[in-house]
């Protein structure tokens, strides 16, 4: 699989006349632009349910969506669980919508109301800048630069934000009743968006800025998407080699990769996981962020969505 990944890659990326497929421009992905979308996220304080944070961010991408003449469909239900009652909205964004085959392009958008992990203000709002904000930024920046492409990949692309991955109570790890509220919502009705046939795989993106972050290969995901994360990654560690490990996680990351591969959609997680000390803490802020090392996953993902 990792030859025939480089030897597809090399015939594209060398403009040989055997491949028919367009070349990505990676230049059209823009770090820069995506940490702006973090930092916008991170000014509207709090993004858990039922915050104006919440509500700014859906505005933010349906905004952004609007301007490069996506429609974007929301998804709404109420979800009470552990007791608490909350107005929960899943968003799609459908480019290319006449092609068949399809990529799914995930991530959550709502944030962990406190930093229950910060030891001297565990009662204060939690930023969310790399655990939040940055997966938004990274679809929204993909969003522009596959619209300002000269030509399309060979699939069509849907962009869809997670509401509710941290937990009914926004509080992740600390929450005793975790579990992700919108990907299963998303899986139980997806004839909504898919009355035919399923996304031919999905991506889903979760803290992905991290400045010194060195992306392991996830271990559900291996399950669920063996070849695609092989792929991904081969393209990761030829272009960014300083972002991408070798090893994988030590256990299996619970997110929104799990409900999509349940019903066989192959699905993997891109995660830098460890970041620590400043994860749902205060300190989770968008000076913790790195151009080059968002530039190191929107880039690869660029190059991802071109080959066949």
């Amino acid at each position: 699989m990792m030859r025939s990944a480089f030897l597809i890659a090399g015939l594209l990326f060398a403009g040989s006349a055997v491949a028919q497929t367009p070349s990505a421009d990676v230049t059209l992905w823009q770090g820069n632009r995506a940490l702006g979308d973090v930092a916008k996220q991170v000014a509207f304080g709090a993004r858990a349910p039922d915050t104006p944070g919440h509500q700014k961010t859906i505005d933010l991408i349906t905004a952004e969506f609007r301007r490069l003449g996506i429609a974007v469909q929301e998804q709404q239900w109420n979800s009470t669980v552990a007791g608490q009652n909350h107005t929960l909205t899943n968003l799609v964004g459908r480019l290319y919508p006449k092609n068949p085959k399809r990529i799914l392009l995930g991530t959550h958008y709502d944030s962990i109301i406190r930093a229950y992990r910060d030891k001297d203000h565990p009662d204060a709002v939690m930023p969310g800048a790399n655990n939040s904000a940055s997966g938004v930024a990274l679809l929204l920046e993909t969003a522009r630069a596959l619209h300002d492409a000269k030509a399309p990949p060979p699939v069509g692309i849907d962009f869809v934000f997670f509401d509710g991955e941290e937990g009914p109570l926004a509080l992740g790890a600390g929450d005793p009743h975790w579990q992700p509220l919108g990907s299963p919502y998303f899986v139980q009705n997806i004839a909504t968006f898919y009355p035919d046939t399923k996304p031919s795989q999905a991506v889903i993106f979760d803290m992905v800025c991290g400045s010194a972050q060195k992306l392991q290969q996830e271990q559900a995901s291996l399950l669920y998407a063996a070849d695609q994360v092989t792929k991904f990654w081969n393209i990761g560690r030829t272009f960014a080699p300083a972002f991408y490990s070798n090893t994988l996680t030590t256990a299996p990351i619970y997110d929104d990769q799990l409900a999509l591969g349940e019903i066989k959609i192959p699905a993997f997680l891109v995660i830098g996981f460890d970041y620590e000390p400043w994860f749902n803490t205060t300190q989770d802020t968008p000076d913790k962020c790195s151009e080059a090392a968002i530039n190191a996953v929107g880039r690869t993902l660029f190059r991802y969505i071109y080959l066949p």
